[in-house]
């Protein structure tokens, strides 16, 4: 997938919806096995990623709707809102498609944050 090439309503999903590629990674992980009840600690390991910040990871996407709480406590599974499903296989073929430009518009929303954030302690000379 050339640059430029990732589907407009794939880039606003993931400019919208996913702030990480943790994020990304989890819930492909979960789209990979949509029966099975994932806890923190069993993503983490699969994410290399510390189990708290798995757990932070899978809570946001059952916030936004893309996976839902366990039958026991603190497990999460697949289970997109309806409006969603589509999306997120598109997503996830973007992905496979084109594994850095995916990641690279991830990182540019993350990057921008920075930007912005580091622009508000400029010196400027009008101040």
């Amino acid at each position: 997938m050339a640059e430029g090439t990732i589907p407009e309503d794939v880039r606003r999903f993931l400019l919208l919806s996913i702030p990480s590629v943790p994020h990304l990674e989890a819930m492909l992980l979960l789209r990979s096995a949509p029966n099975y009840a994932w806890p923190a600690p069993g993503a983490a390991v699969r994410l290399y990623i510390p189990e708290k910040i798995a757990a932070e990871v899978l809570e946001d996407l059952r916030s936004a709707g893309i996976l839902a709480a366990g039958e026991d406590p603190g497990t999460y599974r697949y289970a997109p809102a309806p409006e969603l499903a589509g999306i997120v296989d598109r997503a996830a073929e973007a992905y496979a498609r084109d594994l850095v430009g995916v990641s690279d518009l991830i990182h540019s929303r993350t990057g921008r944050k920075a930007q912005v954030f580091a622009d508000a302690f400029k010196i400027r000379k009008d101040s």
